[in-house]
């Protein structure tokens, strides 16, 4: 057991207005398990790289251990190897058997080693990248966001897994995944730091009361200040009335005056002043009381979006349908039956590779929102409703390039709403106007969403909207669907979103 001390750590990026760290201080112990909580921009994949090295910083890292860091960048050379022969490259010192042995604990067979790494699952490329990085001695561990692209099944053996491990810092929005894999948070709050004892569901029922008492606090100041800053014009003015009478007055209404009445006045005028100075002080103690208070609160605005009523209930209708890639030995879906009707919201479920992103593009590419797949082949009935509008969320962020608002025009969207709506779910105004490539994959993701939440349609296809999307955003896109039931087919393995949002599920 030791340390790793951070102590003023500065840092930003060239050319970037926005300062990641600035003077952060904290302390970690290489034992536990602990869970790095932020929102998207905040710099949880940048201080993953600080830990390691792999950029320059002002300030100390002290550690008695090494860093590893998940995921591992592969060549294109490695993605046509077997694992077992660049294993060791990764992970300098590494033993097959112990590879081996981790990977029984992740319930796969040692042949994963010996089988070329780019034709595994996305689930196997993960599990065995994983085993690599625990194979390891005396290393901490930086695991960034493990399960994204994962199905079910293959998230609860990466949960499982990591429950039974220590000593690694781990990455996730994952909700189930930070619960069951942490004792400790690190949390990357709006302007400070902070770590706490706990998992995710703890730090956030103690964020939630302690939100609750800053907001009460700063209620309570206010309306403390507001009360002195009256007391202190009353007083004020009372004050300059009083001065005002000092010079000159009328003998016929007011006989019992003399001239040295004045001086009288002129104490009480006095007197009067240094209470006003009193309350000034006091209201400045109150201010300072009061700042500071709201600066970690998150605030999630409330989102709109334009779901269409269509004439037909019935929007799209496939009957023993089967979708098979021209140069597969296997249809990828056979015999499907499926029916959506206005106001369901299905989620498609099941193994990696079952055909639920084929089946969102077939669907696409039948109602003219999506460029046919020369290579998928299509049979059976598929029938959509006439003059059907499609919103559609894809999967991969990686085309986005260039300025924000270019792509705002390319999709002809209302620049002025699609910024708001950047803006709402916690874009700053200066990463409006930086190239889209340089943004984190949860801001990219973002703007995809924004996109889609802002085209109007009548039924919304999403394709994992929410990989790398922060836990706040993804509890502010719940209450936007709740609120407005629109119509959609989608797939998304967050456990507690899927049960929160559709209306039923269709398993493939």
């Amino acid at each position: 057991m030791s340390q790793i001390s951070v102590r003023d750590l500065t840092f930003y990026y060239d050319g970037s207005f926005d300062c990641i760290f600035d003077h952060a201080s904290f302390s970690l112990d290489t034992n536990w398990k602990l869970g790095l909580i932020g929102r998207n921009g905040k710099g949880k994949t940048t201080l993953l790289r600080l830990l390691t090295g792999a950029l320059p910083y002002q300030g100390t890292i002290s550690s008695s251990v090494r860093f590893a860091y998940f995921p591992y960048a592969l060549t294109d050379a490695q993605m046509q190897q077997q694992a077992a022969d660049f294993a060791e490259t990764l992970r300098p010192g590494c033993e097959q058997w112990r590879i081996i042995c981790e990977l029984e604990q992740l319930q796969e067979q040692a042949d994963l080693l010996y089988r070329p790494f780019g034709m595994l699952s996305p689930g196997e490329r993960t599990k065995i990248l994983l085993a690599i990085l625990f194979s390891g001695e005396t290393d901490f561990l930086l695991i960034d966001e493990p399960t994204n692209h994962l199905d079910a099944e293959a998230r609860a053996a990466v949960r499982a897994y990591l429950a039974s491990k220590k000593g690694f810092i781990l990455v996730s929005h994952d909700r189930d995944l930070l619960d069951a894999c942490t004792d400790h948070v690190l949390v990357l709050n709006r302007k400070t730091i902070s770590v706490q004892n706990g998992n995710f569901s703890v730090w956030w029922e103690n964020k939630q009361r302690a939100d609750r008492f800053a907001e009460a606090e700063n209620e309570k100041h206010r309306r403390e200040i507001r009360k002195l800053k009256q007391a202190a014009r009353r007083a004020s003015d009372w004050a300059d009335r009083n001065e005002r009478t000092k010079i000159g007055f009328e003998p016929v209404k007011e006989p019992d005056r003399m001239i040295n009445t004045r001086s009288y006045i002129g104490a009480k005028t006095k007197k009067m002043q240094s209470r006003v100075r009193q309350i000034e002080k006091r209201i400045g103690r109150e201010l300072e009381e009061q700042e500071g208070l709201l600066q970690d609160i998150d605030e999630t605005a409330e989102l709109k979006m334009n779901p269409l009523r269509h004439h037909r209930q019935l929007l799209i209708e496939l009957r023993d349908c089967t979708l098979q890639y021209a140069d597969a030995p296997e249809p990828v879906i056979s015999g499907l039956n499926l029916q959506i009707r206005q106001g369901e919201r299905i989620a498609l479920h099941g193994a990696n590779g079952c055909g639920k992103s084929t089946l969102l593009r077939l669907i696409m590419a039948q109602t003219g929102c999506f460029a046919p797949c020369d290579t998928l082949q299509a049979s059976g009935l598929i029938e959509t409703a006439s003059g059907l509008k499609i919103s559609a969320v894809p999967q991969e962020t990686a085309g986005l390039r260039g300025a924000v608002f270019d792509f705002c025009e390319e999709r002809q969207l209302d620049r002025s709403l699609f910024c708001t709506l950047l803006r709402q779910l916690d874009f700053s105004r200066e990463q409006l106007f930086r190239p889209m490539e340089t943004c984190s994959e949860g801001q990219k993701k973002k703007i995809l969403l924004a996109a889609g939440l802002l085209t109007p349609a009548h039924l919304f296809l999403w394709d994992e909207p929410l990989n790398y999307i922060d836990v706040f955003s993804r509890m502010q896109i719940e209450q936007l669907l709740l609120k407005y039931q629109p119509t959609m087919l989608f797939v998304e393995h967050d456990v507690r979103f899927r049960e929160q949002i559709a209306t039923r599920t269709v398993m493939l």
